[in-house]
């Protein structure tokens, strides 16, 4: 995203943040498109019958921002991985709810890639292992915890991640290969 609309976004978080709720609806029209992404990105790992579609997983993130008062917003990748933890929340609700891990059984693949974040298609068991096992993980290396959360569920790039933790660039590269190695052995048991 161009550094001028990166701006313009963490502008009317502040304005937002202050209360003024016109610059909440202006935010929301702004970041549509690219927390629709984040979600599909979740989505296309889900059941092919799952009953909440993207757009419905975007309007429930929005519904519980709404609700959202007294946040100091700093910047844009703050918001994007505060609505990307409320999407990854909303999913393992929506999995515990179905009851899934009693139906799972077997073993639960879970791809942590670099370039392209996949969960498996077993869906709901995917998304429950890998929730527990960044559970675990953030129990015992709580920063490399975070920075999975912020690149593997909010999307955000490795430069956004280093803004947003306020650490290195290595730093951020060897918590990331920390955590999808600690995660692998997890999810492999």
């Amino acid at each position: 995203m161009a550094s001028a609309e990166s701006g313009k976004i963490t502008g009317l978080l502040r304005a937002w943040g202050n209360g003024d709720e016109e610059a909440r609806d202006l935010l929301a029209a702004k970041v549509y498109a690219e927390l629709h992404h984040i979600a599909r990105r979740y989505m296309k790992n889900e059941r092919a019958d799952h009953t909440l579609q993207t757009t419905a997983l975007v309007n429930e993130v929005y519904l519980r921002l709404v609700d959202v008062h007294n946040v100091s917003w700093e910047q844009r990748s703050q918001f994007f991985a505060i609505c990307a933890q409320m999407m990854r929340r909303i999913l393992v609700d929506a999995a515990r709810a179905r009851g899934s891990n009693k139906r799972g059984g077997g073993v639960v693949r879970v791809t942590v890639d670099d370039e392209l974040p996949v969960l498996s298609p077993e869906g709901d068991a995917s998304i429950l292992a890998l929730h527990d096992a960044l559970e675990a993980l953030s129990l015992v290396a709580p920063r490399q915890a975070k920075v999975v959360e912020l690149r593997y569920f909010g999307g955000l790039s490795v430069e956004e991640t280093v803004e947003l933790m306020k650490i290195s660039e290595r730093t951020v590269m060897r918590d990331w290969d920390f955590a999808r190695a600690w995660l692998m052995r997890e999810l492999s048991k």
